[in-house]
């Protein structure tokens, strides 16, 4: 999702999360339009229906305020926050802003160095426990929750053709490593809700009150996140200390025939899902070991923007994964998982979602 993310001004990207949770004590919210110097908030999040520790440093749309959303649009934040949608007025960074377009950038969860690193130790730890074998498939019930205003919002056809393409892209069928991930639909709901389906991050306890399953369950929210906002995703090492909140959201127009301009053909879906099975984005740490953890992926500097023909960031690492589906490249330029990716979500699967440690993972 970020994550395959939220797009922000362009001058404004980052590696996201740049504060691990507990770093600041203050979230100082500039608004655009509010004749003020800014609202400060206290805690590590954005009040109300907010979620500390789990978030970014810089963000578009409307300030989030429990329940309620104002309609200006904020400019930045500073410190821990949650990111919400556009709901008009100024948007970009305090210095510098430019105009933005669609793109993938920073995401509301998206870890920072700190949480990486524990997550990393925590796995490593939990691998030692794990008994090897060939891998067999995983296959993960899906419910999808649409989410609509009137006539705005996706079809059931829609929602279909994106479990189509996450089963294409996870089965190596674009290129790439077959990951040996598939996923089964269960079932789709449909809720009318205008306040969910304009700011499902500012209502997301309330939206995610459908959530159905355990941690094996992949619950997929469809609703609209403006045009800067693409999606996000919780990861599995988080489930076990907020269960309620796990899950992925992304826009309906990302969907496979959406009307997002590259970002159209469903890989929204799959790169914010691969968050959910573990996988870090291939330019974690930039260029400094451990990237993403992840052996087969070359190190990257830089996310990608756009689709461009080749891309180096790293010397001596070797070419960057721009075809990667954790890179924020446009949807025509990306094509792969890794066969290294395939075993980490296999690992992170066994530890966290499905067998448990202790267990091999050919069952």
């Amino acid at each position: 999702m970020a994550r395959r993310a939220i797009a922000v001004v362009s001058a404004c990207l980052f590696t996201a999360a740049a504060f691990p949770a507990g770093s600041v004590s203050a979230v100082t919210v500039t608004v655009a339009g509010a004749g003020a110097a800014g609202t400060a908030v206290t805690g590590d999040a954005v009040t109300g229906d907010a979620v500390a520790g789990k978030a970014m440093t810089v963000m578009t749309g409307p300030v989030v305020t429990g329940d309620a959303v104002a309609t200006e649009a904020m400019t930045a934040v500073t410190g821990t926050a949650r990111i919400g949608s556009a709901a008009g007025g100024a948007a970009g960074c305090v210095r510098g802003a430019r105009a933005a377009t669609p793109g993938r950038g920073a995401e509301p969860y998206a870890p920072g160095p700190a949480q990486i690193a524990e997550m990393l130790a925590d796995l490593r730890l939990r691998q030692s426990r794990l008994r090897r074998g060939p891998l067999t498939t995983i296959t993960v019930p899906t419910w999808v929750h649409v989410i609509t205003e009137g006539v705005l919002g996706a079809q059931d056809s829609a929602a279909r053709a994106q479990i189509a393409a996450l089963n294409a892209a996870y089965g190596g069928r674009y290129g790439g490593a077959d990951t040996g991930v598939r996923f089964h639909l269960e079932g789709i709901t449909r809720t009318e809700n205008t306040a969910w389906f304009r700011n499902p991050l500012g209502y997301e306890r309330s939206m995610k009150q459908m959530r159905r399953g355990g941690a094996e369950t992949l619950n997929l929210y469809v609703a609209q996140l403006g045009e800067l906002v693409l999606g996000y995703s919780t990861y599995p090492y988080w489930y076990g200390g907020e269960p309620q909140l796990d899950g992925v959201v992304i826009d309906w127009r990302t969907l496979p025939g959406g009307s997002l301009r590259n970002f159209d053909r469903g890989f929204t879906g799959v790169h914010e899902i691969g968050h959910w099975l573990g996988l870090l984005h291939t330019f974690e740490n930039g260029c400094e070991p451990p990237g993403d953890a992840v052996a087969d992926t070359p190190p990257e500097g830089q996310p990608t923007e756009g689709c461009p023909l080749h891309k180096d960031t790293c010397k001596g690492g070797g070419p960057d994964p721009i075809h990667n589906f954790m890179d924020y490249a446009q949807d025509r330029c990306m094509w792969e998982f890794t066969a290294g990716q395939a075993v980490r979500m296999h690992e992170m699967w066994a530890i966290y979602r499905g067998l448990g440690a202790d267990t091999t993972l050919d069952g």
